[in-house]
């Protein structure tokens, strides 16, 4: 090859080189944007809300689908190993925890952000399956918007460590999340502070986090996984209980069946409405605030608030 044309040959591969770096800024970033993998809704919302334009969010949960059980594509396993950070809550989703733990570089784990607190379970009766998560941590960390804040200040610093170029934008976003959520629990304190009764009635044992914080107390049918099934003494149990507490309102939530809600309801003869444990949203125009405070007007109006 005559020495111009290997001149103009190797320009080109170095200018090649050149926009392939703009457009690249490191592993795990594409278009100068971080690339994040979220593990379900309220992982996803949060770094949107904190990374801002300075990432690229994807999400392993399909919209409308029940996170616990979720299994993973060959090709969401490649986009974990490529991510420039994971956003995951270990000990909630089994598949992904396997995934993160053999493929991804650079995870935050939103469960170390806090103290997580223990798995609430009613007694399990013969024949009645024990799930392995139940005796363990809640994950439900997120129906809390106070410790959902602290998960928020935490992932700012996450990703500022993975991206120091946008450190301040992230710190700043983080804050202002934040705040909006500490207006949310003003909200929660606010119209929960005066009410009929403390207790409510839920089809599986999500909200731990939010009875604990504002003083009220949860009874389950199930435990902590959404598909499993009661035995009829456990029906009647909580049909007592219900009775017991001037229930008036038996939840049910979104993503799964509301058949059992629906037959502890009819034996106590009282109605049935949606609290959201929020682990996914799929309706047009719905966010994590717009569904808080759609629970927090269902649960107000079942516990007869008078704020």
């Amino acid at each position: 090859m005559p020495f111009h044309r290997l001149l103009a040959v190797t320009a080109a591969a170095l200018l090649l080189g050149a926009v392939s770096a703009c457009g690249q800024k490191a592993s795990g970033s594409t278009g100068g944007r971080l690339d994040v993998v979220t593990a379900f809704y309220p992982l996803k919302f949060l770094t949107e809300r904190v990374g801002g334009d300075d990432v690229r969010v994807t999400q392993l949960t399909k919209p409308g689908a029940e996170p616990h059980e979720v299994e993973l594509t060959v090709r969401q396993v490649a986009e974990i190993s490529d991510a420039g950070l994971v956003v995951y809550l270990k000990g909630f989703q089994p598949a992904v925890d396997k995934a993160v733990g053999q493929q991804a570089r650079r995870v935050f784990d939103a469960g170390t952000a806090v103290e997580l607190l223990p798995a609430g379970h009613h007694e399990h009766e013969p024949g009645e399956e024990e799930h392995a998560d139940e005796g363990g941590t809640d994950p439900h960390v997120w129906l809390d918007p106070t410790r959902y804040a602290t998960i928020a200040d935490a992932l700012g610093k996450q990703l500022a460590t993975a991206d120091p170029e946008h450190a301040t934008a992230y710190t700043e976003r983080a804050r202002a999340l934040h705040a909006e959520l500490d207006a949310l629990h003003g909200e929660y304190v606010a119209k929960l502070k005066t009410c009929e009764r403390r207790e409510f009635v839920t089809s599986h044992t999500a909200f731990h986090y939010l009875a604990d914080r504002y003083s009220l107390k949860e009874i389950g049918i199930t435990g902590i996984s959404p598909e499993a099934e009661p035995s009829p003494q456990r029906l009647a149990e909580v049909a007592e209980q219900a009775r017991a507490t001037g229930a008036t309102t038996i939840f049910f939530e979104t993503l799964v069946s509301d058949k059992v809600a629906k037959t502890v309801a009819r034996e106590v003869g009282v109605g049935t409405a949606v609290l959201d444990p929020v682990e996914g949203v799929s309706q047009p125009g719905a966010d994590y605030f717009s569904v808080m405070r759609a629970n927090l007007t269902a649960l107000a109006t079942a516990l007869g608030c008078s704020s």
